[in-house]
């Protein structure tokens, strides 16, 4: 369903990620334990255009883990999932295994 939405210029599409509420074992996790603010980018926009009208393209593509600001960007609802648009600067880095 996300991939109807292509973003315009320099911006992202992001699905947040959910840390899990419990283990593998089964043992339910606090709300209140430290949540990295992640997401999975979902779709890329083609770029921003400079001075000359060429195209910069964005430093992200699709599949990358990135580490979202904590306010910010805009919520999208397409069918049942919840997603957010991010402007390429917006984003705070690449998470990496």
């Amino acid at each position: 369903m996300a991939k109807r939405l292509i973003p315009s210029f320099n911006r992202i599409l992001v699905e947040k990620i959910i840390p899990p509420s419990k283990t593998n074992s089964g043992i339910l996790l606090p709300e209140k334990t430290s949540k990295l603010n992640s997401g999975k980018v979902v779709a890329v926009g083609p770029g921003a255009r400079d001075r000359d009208g060429k195209i910069i393209p964005v430093n992200l593509k699709e599949g990358d883990t990135v580490l979202l600001p904590e306010y910010g960007g805009t919520q999208v609802k397409l069918g049942e999932k919840e997603y957010h648009l991010y402007r390429d600067d917006d984003i705070l880095g690449t998470l990496h295994d």
